[in-house]
Order: structure tokens, then C-alpha cells, then sequence
């Protein structure tokens, strides 16, 4: 009796710790390496987690017979590659340390990373007071076990991170809904013209800075941004704009996941930082291309769109031109390789910060998609862009790059949105027209003109475009210093 008492307290306390043992047995991975997951295609695939220490970690696709084995470390932690076929699925595939965990339901296609502040992260169904046009019957058709979704939580950290907090779903109207609007509208596209599965990894926060999203040593090369980077145990000053908090906090984990590309829809908590904006994300897209290994990978990226400013400049503080900004993001594309810039003009909204036009951003990014690193020929997908201008008496002749089939008006041949300036300047309107390739322009009251702007203001909508419907980015011919930008 006494050895059955015994006995019995032996066994209820073993079920009682049993849950605490096998947990400390299970395999560990991030949320991103999860059972409805897409994996990039036709790569060296990648995966890591903790286990038992210095234990053997197998991985079995089942797309395979093949079986892939790495010893964890003394910590526990392991990492192991192995080769990812060509589109499909869904597969399975099981980790084990002697305990297995199955992942099901995983697909094979095209993995993008979606980051950047609100315009990113605004979700099909809008926020408040501020839609986004056709969301609704958009969402309606949304149903698609092809595409699939993943949003990581908010989190602002002073030290890197090993874990992010998200969940892969399909998509169907319930989690389209909440999620990224231009990143949804991309990837629809993708799945579509590919015929292949997709996957969406939206990493943003609304109001972020581009500080925000690069680490220390990135950083390094702005002392002013540099100075700010917080101590292990300070206290985070702005969750989201303080230098290297959400690169800790919400990117770092990802570093190294296969994919095939980013985009980027940031560039509004910047605008009135324009002189540094330039070399500060061309530094972070060399940085993040560097950490994760991959090569030059495809990074496309919105121009922002035309907002007043002025609505949200605190009483007595300047009115920066926002135009500037645009301009420091149509730099980057010219000296970062294997990046392209989907122009907005036409797709702004002067009296909010948020757009409506969502649909338009994510199949701007998808044309630049399809056509630069999918191939797809015959379609047009990079902006018209500034290449020079010849003053011929009392009118300026402008020439464009990258237009190959003309210059465009919105309804008509004429643009309202142009200015010239003589020596003294000062900036009229003027009368703009096209003709052929070209745009000439021509003010009454500039009978000697030597510079010309096209709707670089805060607010201007654009009307000048590809006749494949992309509009002309904001641009100007001089390089004449604004009193309102601070200096370098």
C-alpha cells in the first residue's frame, strides 16, 4: 500500500511537470516558419530555431524524400538550408529533435516583404473617416488560397529580437480586410499574372521614420540620427520614430528569410528632412541587402503622394515643400541598382495623409514588379523622367528619359501644373503644352526664362504622364536652395 502511494504521487506529479518537459523538448521557430506559410521558390531555402542542445534537427519537406540534418548549438540555437523546387504545394514539413513538429499547408512561389509607415500599413478596410476606394468589393472577391498573409505586430525594442508576433492566413475577406491595402493590391496582381503562390510580409508602422528602420551601424553615417540611437535600458522616446527601435524590434528577426524582393511606401515623417533622405535610404537598402546575404534583390518603392503640409506645421514653424522630399526619393533610383520608383502624383489627396487610392499604389509597385524582375515585356511600368531643357527665346524646351512613346496629358495636350523663373528667381505660372516627346512652356510674365518647375509643391496633382497612364514625378531644373529646408 505504501509503495502504491508512493507510486500514484510519482505519477500525478509527472503529469503535472510532463507539459513543462516536453515544452522545453519542443522545437522553437519564429511565427514567419508556420504551418500556411509560402517559402520562396527555386532558392536555397532557409529555416532556424532552438531545440534540445547539441541535438540533431531534421527537416523533411515533403516535397522530397530527401532529409536535411544540423546539430544544434550548445544554446540550442541551429540553422539549416536546403533547396526549394519551383512553385506549388500545398506540402507539409516536419522538424524534429526527437519531438516533431508539423508544418501543413505550406506553399512554394514568391515572397515579398512589405514595410515601411501608414500608407503601408492601412488596411483594406480603411481608418477612420479615411477609406480606401473599392476596398469593399475588392474584399468581396478576395478569396484566394494562392495568396497568403502575415503582419507583424508592433514592437519598438533598444535590443535586437530573435521572434516577431504574427500569423499566416489565406486570404479570404475576413483577413483581407485587416490587412495592408497597397500590399494586398500588389500581391493580387503578382499571383495573378505569375499564376503562382504568394506570400506578403507587411512590416510597418504608421508615423515611422526611415531612422527607425535601420540599425546602429547604418546609422553611423548620420551622426545627428547616430545620437539618438537609445541605450539597452533607456527609455524609447517615440515608439516609432526614435533611430534603430523598429529595425530591433520588428525587422531583425526576418533577416536572412529567403524572398524574392521589398517594397516600400515610407518617405512622410521624412518630408521635412528632404537634404538627408537621399543618402539615408539608399545607406538602408545597401544595409538590409547586405544582412540578408541575397544579393541586389529588387526593392520598389512609392514616391509619396502630394498632401498640404502645412495642415499638420505647428503654428509658427516653417512650411516645408514636400516637393523636395519627392525629389530625394527620384534620386535613389538612379543611384541604387535594381530599385524602381511608382510615382503617386495622381493619386494624393490634398487634405489627408492617407490616401484613397490604394489600388493604384500596389499595381504601380506590381507593374515595376512584373516588368524588372519578372520580365514581362510589353507593358509599361517606369515613369517618364527629366533629362534636360534648351531655352529657345521666351520658351523652354524640356526632354525626357524613359519615354518612349510620347509625353501625355491627363485629358488634353496642355499641363497646368508648370512655372518658370528668369534670373531673379521668382517662380510664375506658365502655359504648358506637348508636343511629340516634348513639353514646351511659355509665361507672359517670364520673357527670359532659365529655370522651369513642374508641380513641385506640396500639393500639386499631376497631370503629365506615359501614354501607358504613368505619371511624371514633381521635378525642377535647378538646383536653387530653399530658405524654408534646413541646410546641410
Amino acid at each position: 500500500m505504501k509503495l502504491n502511494h508512493v507510486f500514484g504521487r510519482f505519477m500525478c506529479l509527472s503529469a503535472i511537470l510532463s507539459p513543462f518537459i516536453n515544452a522545453e523538448a519542443e522545437i522553437k521557430m519564429p511565427a514567419f516558419f508556420a504551418s500556411n506559410m509560402v517559402m520562396q521558390q527555386n532558392t536555397e531555402g532557409k529555416m532556424w530555431g532552438t531545440a534540445n542542445p547539441s541535438s540533431n534537427v531534421t527537416v523533411s519537406p515533403s516535397w522530397t524524400d530527401q532529409k536535411y540534418t544540423v546539430k544544434s548549438a550548445k544554446d540550442g540555437k541551429w540553422t539549416i538550408s536546403f533547396p526549394t523546387p519551383e512553385a506549388g504545394g500545398p506540402y507539409t514539413i516536419t522538424v524534429s529533435d526527437g519531438t516533431p513538429t508539423l508544418l501543413e499547408n505550406v506553399m512554394l512561389g514568391e515572397v515579398w516583404l512589405c514595410s515601411g509607415q501608414s500608407n503601408m500599413e492601412m488596411p483594406m478596410k480603411g481608418f477612420k473617416n479615411q477609406p480606401v476606394e473599392g476596398a469593399n468589393m475588392a474584399t468581396l472577391h478576395s478569396k484566394n488560397p494562392n495568396i497568403r498573409l502575415f503582419t507583424v505586430k508592433r514592437n519598438s525594442s533598444t535590443t535586437p529580437v530573435d521572434d516577431v508576433t504574427g500569423k499566416w492566413a489565406e486570404a479570404t475577406p475576413a483577413s483581407v480586410r485587416n490587412f495592408s491595402a497597397t500590399a494586398y493590391f500588389f500581391g493580387k496582381e503578382i499571383e495573378e499574372i505569375l499564376d503562382v503562390p504568394v506570400g506578403l510580409i507587411v512590416v510597418a508602422w504608421g508615423g515611422s521614420a526611415c531612422e527607425a528602420w535601420m540599425n546602429d551601424e547604418m546609422l553611423s553615417a548620420f551622426p545627428e540620427a547616430a545620437a539618438k540611437i537609445p541605450g539597452k535600458d533607456d527609455k524609447i522616446q517615440s515608439k516609432n520614430r526614435t533611430p534603430s527601435v523598429l529595425f530591433k524590434g520588428m525587422l531583425n528577426p526576418l533577416i536572412g528569410l529567403p524572398m524574392q524582393g521589398v517594397i516600400w511606401y515610407q518617405g512622410e515623417d521624412n518630408w521635412n528632412r528632404a537634404h538627408s533622405y537621399t543618402d539615408m535610404f539608399s545607406t538602408m537598402i545597401k544595409g538590409w541587402r547586405n544582412l540578408w546575404g541575397q544579393g541586389e534583390f529588387p526593392f520598389y518603392y512609392c514616391q509619396i503622394a502630394p498632401y498640404d503640409y502645412s495642415i499638420i506645421t505647428e503654428p509658427g514653424q516653417p512650411v516645408y515643400n514636400s516637393a523636395y522630399l519627392r525629389e530625394a526619393q527620384a534620386k535613389v533610383e538612379q543611384i541604387v541598382p535594381n530599385t524602381g520608383m511608382a510615382v503617386l502624383m495622381d493619386a494624393g489627396w490634398d487634405k489627408g495623409i492617407h490616401p484613397p487610392k490604394k489600388r493604384i499604389a500596389g499595381e504601380r509597385l506590381a507593374l515595376l514588379a512584373l516588368n524588372k524582375t519578372y520580365g514581362i515585356e510589353g507593358i509599361g511600368a517606369e515613369s517618364p523622367v527629366y533629362k534636360s531643357m534648351e531655352v529657345k527665346g521666351d520658351t523652354i524646351e524640356i526632354n525626357f528619359d524613359r519615354a518612349p512613346e510620347w509625353i501625355a496629358g491627363k485629358q488634353s495636350f496642355e499641363s497646368n501644373q508648370f512655372k518658370l523663373a528668369g534670373e531673379d528667381r521668382v517662380f510664375y505660372p506658365a502655359k504648358a503644352w506637348i508636343s511629340q516627346k516634348k513639353v514646351l512652356v511659355k509665361s507672359d510674365k517670364v520673357p527670359y526664362p532659365v529655370a522651369v518647375r513642374y508641380a513641385f509643391e506640396n500639393a500639386s496633382e499631376g497631370d503629365l504622364f506615359s501614354t501607358d497612364g504613368i505619371p511624371v514625378s514633381s521635378f525642377r531644373s535647378d538646383d536653387w536652395p530653399d530658405e524654408c529646408l534646413p541646410k546641410e
